[in-house]
Protein backbone atom coordinates (compact mmCIF):
# COMPACT_ATOMS: atom_id res chain seq x y z
CA UNK A 1 0.00 0.00 0.00
CA UNK A 2 1.13 3.46 -0.74
CA UNK A 3 2.58 5.20 2.60
CA UNK A 4 0.44 8.42 3.47
CA UNK A 5 3.55 10.30 3.58
CA UNK A 6 4.43 9.96 0.23
CA UNK A 7 1.00 11.37 -1.16
CA UNK A 8 1.60 14.19 -3.52
CA UNK A 9 0.88 16.61 -1.46
CA UNK A 10 0.12 17.18 2.79
CA UNK A 11 -2.50 17.85 4.19
CA UNK A 12 -1.68 20.69 6.35
CA UNK A 13 -5.33 20.24 7.68
CA UNK A 14 -5.13 17.09 8.62
CA UNK A 15 -2.03 17.78 10.53
CA UNK A 16 -3.69 20.63 12.10
CA UNK A 17 -6.35 18.41 13.78
CA UNK A 18 -4.21 15.49 14.47
CA UNK A 19 -1.79 18.10 16.57
CA UNK A 20 -4.80 18.95 18.19
CA UNK A 21 -5.95 15.91 19.55
CA UNK A 22 -2.75 15.31 20.93
CA UNK A 23 -2.59 18.89 22.17
CA UNK A 24 -2.64 17.02 26.03
CA UNK A 25 0.40 15.27 25.35
CA UNK A 26 1.91 18.52 23.97
CA UNK A 27 1.55 20.73 26.77
CA UNK A 28 2.40 18.13 29.58
CA UNK A 29 5.61 16.90 28.05
CA UNK A 30 6.49 21.09 27.67
CA UNK A 31 6.02 21.49 31.07
CA UNK A 32 8.07 18.71 32.18
CA UNK A 33 10.66 19.91 30.01
CA UNK A 34 10.07 23.06 31.07
CA UNK A 35 10.33 22.17 34.99
CA UNK A 36 13.41 19.82 34.37
CA UNK A 37 15.70 22.39 32.16
CA UNK A 38 14.47 25.31 35.04
CA UNK A 39 15.72 22.93 37.70
CA UNK A 40 18.70 21.87 36.34
CA UNK A 41 19.40 26.06 36.23
CA UNK A 42 18.81 26.74 39.65
CA UNK A 43 20.49 24.21 40.71
CA UNK A 44 23.37 22.73 39.30
CA UNK A 45 24.47 26.06 37.08
CA UNK A 46 26.63 28.50 38.34
CA UNK A 47 25.21 31.89 38.59
CA UNK A 48 27.52 34.84 37.04
CA UNK A 49 28.34 38.27 37.97
CA UNK A 50 29.92 41.16 36.28
CA UNK A 51 31.92 44.29 37.30
CA UNK A 52 32.81 46.80 34.71
CA UNK A 53 34.91 49.78 34.85
CA UNK A 54 35.69 52.86 32.81
CA UNK A 55 39.06 54.42 30.87
CA UNK A 56 39.13 57.39 28.81
CA UNK A 57 41.60 57.55 25.69
CA UNK A 58 44.37 60.34 25.61
CA UNK A 59 46.27 61.33 22.98
CA UNK A 60 49.48 62.56 23.71
CA UNK A 61 49.13 66.11 23.34
CA UNK A 62 45.90 65.96 25.80
CA UNK A 63 44.22 68.79 24.50
CA UNK A 64 40.56 67.00 24.90
CA UNK A 65 39.07 70.39 23.23
CA UNK A 66 41.00 69.43 19.64
CA UNK A 67 39.26 67.68 16.32
CA UNK A 68 41.93 66.52 15.58
CA UNK A 69 42.69 64.73 19.14
CA UNK A 70 39.11 63.37 18.84
CA UNK A 71 39.62 62.15 15.66
CA UNK A 72 42.68 60.34 17.15
CA UNK A 73 41.51 59.33 20.08
CA UNK A 74 38.63 57.45 18.54
CA UNK A 75 41.02 55.63 16.42
CA UNK A 76 43.09 55.04 19.33
CA UNK A 77 40.06 53.01 20.66
CA UNK A 78 40.27 50.82 18.33
CA UNK A 79 43.67 49.59 18.91
CA UNK A 80 42.95 50.06 22.77
CA UNK A 81 39.90 47.35 22.72
CA UNK A 82 42.92 44.93 20.65
CA UNK A 83 45.45 45.30 23.26
CA UNK A 84 43.68 44.94 26.51
CA UNK A 85 43.21 41.24 25.61
CA UNK A 86 46.09 40.22 24.22
CA UNK A 87 48.12 37.49 25.83
CA UNK A 88 50.43 39.30 27.54
CA UNK A 89 48.10 41.77 29.59
CA UNK A 90 45.70 38.76 30.47
CA UNK A 91 48.66 36.35 31.67
CA UNK A 92 50.09 39.10 33.89
CA UNK A 93 46.72 39.45 35.18
CA UNK A 94 46.47 36.11 35.54
CA UNK A 95 49.75 35.69 37.72
CA UNK A 96 49.03 38.64 39.46
CA UNK A 97 45.82 37.42 40.97
CA UNK A 98 46.69 33.47 40.61
CA UNK A 99 43.41 32.43 38.91
CA UNK A 100 43.02 28.85 37.80
CA UNK A 101 42.16 29.67 34.33
CA UNK A 102 44.27 30.12 31.44
CA UNK A 103 44.41 33.32 29.62
CA UNK A 104 42.06 31.82 26.49
CA UNK A 105 39.51 31.30 29.27
CA UNK A 106 40.23 34.78 30.50
CA UNK A 107 39.32 36.39 27.11
CA UNK A 108 36.09 34.59 27.22
CA UNK A 109 34.89 36.63 30.26
CA UNK A 110 35.80 40.06 28.86
CA UNK A 111 33.56 42.42 27.13
CA UNK A 112 35.00 45.76 25.91
CA UNK A 113 32.49 48.25 24.48
CA UNK A 114 32.99 51.81 22.95
CA UNK A 115 29.99 54.22 23.15
CA UNK A 116 29.37 55.83 19.44
CA UNK A 117 31.92 59.32 19.20
CA UNK A 118 32.99 58.83 22.28
CA UNK A 119 36.78 57.68 23.72
CA UNK A 120 35.64 55.87 26.94
CA UNK A 121 36.39 52.04 26.90
CA UNK A 122 33.65 49.96 29.02
CA UNK A 123 35.61 46.97 30.34
CA UNK A 124 33.64 44.14 32.17
CA UNK A 125 33.98 40.83 33.09
CA UNK A 126 32.08 38.23 34.09
CA UNK A 127 32.85 35.74 36.72
CA UNK A 128 31.28 33.22 38.96
CA UNK A 129 32.27 35.32 41.94
CA UNK A 130 31.05 38.88 41.93
CA UNK A 131 34.25 40.00 44.30
CA UNK A 132 36.63 37.83 41.62
CA UNK A 133 34.98 39.73 38.80
CA UNK A 134 35.54 43.46 40.29
CA UNK A 135 38.98 42.17 41.32
CA UNK A 136 40.50 41.27 37.84
CA UNK A 137 38.61 44.32 35.83
CA UNK A 138 40.13 46.19 38.36
CA UNK A 139 43.26 44.46 37.60
CA UNK A 140 42.87 44.29 34.27
CA UNK A 141 42.53 47.92 33.76
CA UNK A 142 45.80 48.62 35.65
CA UNK A 143 47.51 46.54 33.60
CA UNK A 144 46.38 47.20 30.25
CA UNK A 145 46.71 50.66 30.76
CA UNK A 146 50.31 50.76 31.85
CA UNK A 147 50.77 47.87 28.88
CA UNK A 148 49.43 50.36 25.81
CA UNK A 149 51.30 53.26 27.36
CA UNK A 150 54.79 51.20 27.30
CA UNK A 151 54.03 49.89 24.20
CA UNK A 152 52.24 52.12 22.00
CA UNK A 153 54.08 55.02 23.44
CA UNK A 154 51.09 57.15 24.00
CA UNK A 155 49.96 58.56 27.25
CA UNK A 156 48.05 56.02 29.15
CA UNK A 157 44.11 55.73 28.65
CA UNK A 158 42.82 57.20 32.31
CA UNK A 159 41.08 54.81 34.49
CA UNK A 160 38.12 57.36 35.17
CA UNK A 161 35.73 54.54 37.20
CA UNK A 162 36.57 51.22 38.94
CA UNK A 163 34.72 48.13 38.91
CA UNK A 164 32.08 47.98 41.29
CA UNK A 165 30.86 44.53 42.94
CA UNK A 166 27.22 43.32 41.74
CA UNK A 167 25.16 42.15 44.05
CA UNK A 168 22.54 40.62 41.14
CA UNK A 169 23.34 37.90 39.19
CA UNK A 170 23.01 38.83 35.65
CA UNK A 171 22.61 34.76 34.74
CA UNK A 172 21.79 32.43 34.35
CA UNK A 173 17.93 33.21 33.54
CA UNK A 174 15.88 30.79 35.25
CA UNK A 175 12.78 31.56 33.60
CA UNK A 176 14.54 31.90 30.13
CA UNK A 177 15.73 28.73 30.00
CA UNK A 178 12.40 27.43 31.60
CA UNK A 179 11.07 29.34 28.19
CA UNK A 180 13.39 27.71 26.06
CA UNK A 181 12.80 24.12 28.02
CA UNK A 182 8.90 24.56 27.37
CA UNK A 183 9.22 25.51 23.63
CA UNK A 184 11.67 22.61 22.69
CA UNK A 185 9.70 19.95 24.53
CA UNK A 186 6.61 21.30 22.31
CA UNK A 187 8.21 21.04 19.27
CA UNK A 188 10.15 17.70 19.88
CA UNK A 189 6.40 16.37 20.78
CA UNK A 190 4.89 17.61 17.77
CA UNK A 191 7.37 16.58 15.13
CA UNK A 192 7.23 13.10 16.70
CA UNK A 193 3.66 13.37 16.23
CA UNK A 194 3.88 14.51 12.76
CA UNK A 195 6.18 11.96 11.77
CA UNK A 196 4.17 8.71 13.12
CA UNK A 197 0.94 10.23 11.45
CA UNK A 198 2.97 10.65 8.41
CA UNK A 199 4.31 7.23 8.29
CA UNK A 200 0.93 5.42 9.51
CA UNK A 201 -0.39 4.19 6.45
CA UNK A 202 -3.30 1.83 7.85
CA UNK A 203 -6.88 2.27 6.57
CA UNK A 204 -9.12 4.95 8.63
CA UNK A 205 -11.86 6.78 6.32
CA UNK A 206 -14.04 5.69 3.99
CA UNK A 207 -11.95 7.97 1.82
CA UNK A 208 -8.87 6.24 2.49
CA UNK A 209 -10.49 3.07 0.82
CA UNK A 210 -11.62 4.35 -2.83
CA UNK A 211 -7.70 6.24 -2.24
CA UNK A 212 -5.20 3.59 -1.54
CA UNK A 213 -7.73 0.20 -2.44
CA UNK A 214 -9.10 1.67 -5.19
CA UNK A 215 -12.46 0.00 -4.26
CA UNK A 216 -15.78 1.50 -3.70
CA UNK A 217 -17.39 1.83 0.13
CA UNK A 218 -20.59 -0.08 0.24
CA UNK A 219 -21.45 0.57 3.80
CA UNK A 220 -19.35 1.70 7.00
CA UNK A 221 -19.73 -0.15 10.67
CA UNK A 222 -20.30 3.02 13.09
CA UNK A 223 -17.90 3.21 16.20
CA UNK A 224 -19.05 1.36 19.54
CA UNK A 225 -19.80 4.80 20.94
CA UNK A 226 -21.56 6.14 18.37
CA UNK A 227 -23.91 2.73 18.46
CA UNK A 228 -24.39 3.15 22.25
CA UNK A 229 -25.66 6.51 22.08
CA UNK A 230 -27.99 5.70 19.19
CA UNK A 231 -29.04 2.67 20.95
CA UNK A 232 -29.85 4.95 24.33
CA UNK A 233 -31.62 7.54 21.94
CA UNK A 234 -33.72 4.30 20.08
CA UNK A 235 -35.14 3.36 24.84
CA UNK A 236 -35.72 7.09 25.12
CA UNK A 237 -38.30 7.61 22.38
CA UNK A 238 -39.59 4.20 23.32
CA UNK A 239 -40.43 5.04 26.64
Amino acid sequence: MENKAFDDEIDLVWLFYALLKKIWLIVVVAAVSACGVAGYTYFRTEPTYTSTSTMLVLTKETTLTSLADLQIGSQLTKDYMVLITSRPVLEEVIENLDLKINYKQLKQKISIGNPEDTRILNISVTMNNAKQAKAVVDELSEVSAKFIGDKMEVTPPKIIEKGEMSVFKIGPSVSRNAMIGFLLGALLVCVIIVVLELLNDSIQTEEDVEKYLDIPTLADVPSKVVSQKKERRGKGKAK
